[in-house]
């Protein structure tokens, strides 16, 4: 099982977590085996409300590249309708949205069939809960090797160092990193990149370009997850 975090909230974390999913599932059809294979969103603000209740955009993608089949619930157990900081939209839900309460609705045993797990966050590492709390808590609970994305932008740089240096003070392993296009008119891309792969300590799992169809299916083309499945 993985924590998939990003340098900001609009990083790509879904982007490649579904293309990783998908990755896993070409894998396994290469080999002619069944792996199981699951994403996880715990936490999702923005979500639209359906006759079946409410359901977020996010959380319907990884569930759709996920082979291991379980409930909306399962993997999406805090759902709020604003697009705001989950802290705020839970406060005024009345839900209490401390690590201990998030890690008592995730269904691990459930989890623990899948072959691989990700995790999906929210927002970036630092993600507030309230209180004083984080959601990277939660990571450290339940001691889950991360996989970082860096949304490659101006600024990025000092977004991923600040994040792998925060990671790696709470004691956790980076198992990977993904640098993700998000802005197709960055300066001096490639030079970025190398900066980044000079400066970071984990394993670069790929470069995905900007996409101008940003599928499962094409995110998985420019991903490796050899480094990753020695840990899955």
């Amino acid at each position: 099982m993985f924590f998939v975090t990003g340098t900001d909230t609009d990083s790509g974390k879904t982007l490649v977590t579904s293309g990783l999913l998908m990755a896993f599932n070409r894998e396994s059809a290469r080999l002619g085996s069944q792996w199981l294979t699951l994403g996880v969103k715990p936490i999702a603000s923005g979500c639209e409300m359906t006759p079946a209740g409410l359901r977020n955009s996010d959380a319907l993608q990884l569930i759709a590249c996920s082979t291991l089949k379980l409930s909306y619930e399962q993997v999406n157990p805090f759902s709020f309708l604003p697009a705001v900081a989950p802290h705020i939209a839970a406060k005024n839900a009345g839900i209490n949205l401390s690590p201990q309460v998030i890690a008592a609705q995730l269904d691990l045993p459930a989890f623990a069939a899948a072959d691989l797990c990700l995790l999906e966050g929210a927002g970036g590492w630092r993600l507030p809960l309230g209180e004083g709390r984080y959601l990277s808590e939660l990571v450290q609970q339940l001691q889950l090797p991360v996989i970082l994305i860096v949304g490659m932008k101006l600024g990025c740089l000092n977004h991923a160092l600040l994040t792998q240096e925060a990671i790696l003070a709470d004691g956790l392993q980076i198992a990977g990193w993904v640098a993700n296009s998000i802005d197709p008119d960055m300066s001096v891309f490639d030079e970025n990149l190398a900066t980044l792969k000079e400066m970071m300590s984990a394993p670069f799992l790929g470069c995905i370009p900007y996409l101008s169809e940003p599928t499962a299916e094409n995110a998985a083309t420019y991903l490796d997850i050899k480094p990753l499945l020695s840990l899955s």
